[in-house]
């Protein structure tokens, strides 16, 4: 199997970062230290808290405000945008035109919010992609190559489901947030099955609180995504299940007319510390019925940034002719969002009497 890989840009650009928060360390500079992207430059209005980053990843300069960070960036630089989603048109606006942006998921709190930020990327000329990075995964690479060897044929089933005990409460900004677990989570899943299936007709959901995640809002959620008669497409989340591992799960899987495959996401179990991720395939009517395993090179965190990072570098540089998520196709996500809240929002079919 040849690996599918991300682009890369020829020559790197510096990136200055917007934001210090958990991801930031967790995931964005491990994977930019371990790609050789170069960070210059972090942000954040808690000053005290970008210089203790800055400190700790032996970044050269940091600022306590987006005016002073946008100041020293060179003409050439990417700016990271990695803050609450309600904060994102109060940095956008300071961004010079035509700025790359690489802006964390999701695309604003609602669908009027991304509509905004959208109709500001068109009249600002910003280049922006929105961080939807679980397309560019180790294991989900592996599977787009599995799937052009023809292993699946014609893929009619793909569903999503984890079980596991997330720990909300590491990201204070959540405690009061109307919307949960599909903005905030599962809106990396709906943006994966449009990466392979392109939009659905429609959907239909539910999404729930929990009384293991006692104040929050919806942390549990069931999606069914409609692709007409031949195709089952689902995601099942359950965030607060803290029971025993072998009850948990977190994977996708692809069933097809040639064959199937499973991809297991490590993260979301004993989350952050997370797990290895995995990959494997079966082959259909194949003498041999046991699933097959193929090596993985990396997870889904932190490796997975190196793809979104590098993707956006590679596109500004005109390495490569497609921007995958940028903030056109984002936008068409975070309409698949709003599609699922809207279901969720209306009564069930009653019973017939």
């Amino acid at each position: 199997m040849k690996q599918a890989v991300p682009p890369r840009p020829k020559a790197v650009r510096p990136i200055v970062i917007l934001g210090s928060g958990g991801i930031i360390r967790a995931a964005h500079l491990p994977a930019y230290q371990k790609a050789g992207f170069p960070v210059i430059a972090v942000a954040d209005i808690a000053r005290d808290k970008a210089a203790e980053l800055a400190a700790d990843w032996k970044i050269g300069h940091s600022f306590g405000s987006i005016a002073d960070a946008v100041r020293f960036a060179p003409a050439d630089a990417i700016f990271d945008v990695a803050v609450p989603a309600s904060q994102i048109m109060t940095i956008l606006p300071q961004l010079p035109a035509g700025a790359a942006v690489l802006l964390q998921k999701p695309m604003g709190e609602t669908l009027e919010e991304a509509r905004a930020i959208r109709d500001h990327c068109r009249r600002r000329g910003l280049t922006l992609a929105v961080n939807f990075q679980l397309r560019y995964a180790p294991n989900n690479l592996g599977a787009v190559a599995l799937a052009r060897e023809g292993l699946l044929g014609e893929l009619h089933d793909m569903e999503v489901q984890v079980r596991t005990y997330t720990p909300w409460k590491l990201w204070t900004f959540l405690a009061t947030a109307p919307r949960l677990e599909v903005l905030y989570h599962s809106i990396h899943y709906l943006d994966l099955i449009r990466s392979w299936l392109g939009n659905p007709i429609g959907v239909y959901a539910k999404t729930v609180r929990n009384p293991q995640c006692a104040g929050l809002a919806a942390t549990k959620s069931s999606i069914v995504l409609d692709y007409g008669d031949w195709k089952r497409v689902f995601v099942v989340t359950n965030h607060g299940h803290d029971f025993a591992d072998e009850s948990q799960c977190s994977f996708v899987q692809w069933e097809g007319t040639q064959g199937a495959m499973r991809m297991d996401m490590g993260v979301n179990l004993d989350y952050p510390k997370g797990k290895p991720d995995t990959l494997s395939y079966a082959v259909r009517g194949s003498e041999d019925r046991r699933w097959l395993r193929v090596p993985v090179e990396g997870n889904w965190f932190p490796d997975a940034f190196v793809g979104s990072m590098g993707a956006l570098q590679a596109y500004v540089e005109g390495a490569v002719a497609e921007l995958p998520t940028g903030f056109e196709s984002a936008y068409e996500t975070m309409a698949l969002v709003e599609a699922v809240y809207r279901s969720s929002a209306k009564a069930g079919e009653p019973l017939p009497l």
